[in-house]
């Protein structure tokens, strides 16, 4: 998921992936526990996207902040 395709979303959309990344995430690090992973890579490629998640969210309060302030 790229920083443009996040950036179209609304905040429930963007909650919604996060929920979604989260039990990927989750299902990635039993499979790589069970000896079951294909691509290892994946986990890190999920952590990156919910890191995103999280700055596209914080971004959004931050700009609302200060045009409440204003």
């Amino acid at each position: 998921m790229k920083k443009t395709d996040i950036k179209g979303l609304a905040e429930s959309e963007i909650a919604e992936k996060l929920k979604e990344s989260r039990t990927e995430l989750f299902n990635l690090r039993f499979q790589l526990a069970t000896g079951q992973l294909d691509n290892p890579h994946r986990i890190t490629m999920v952590k990156r996207d919910i890191a995103r998640l999280h700055t596209e969210l914080r971004s959004r309060e931050i700009a609302a902040s200060k045009s409440q302030a204003q």
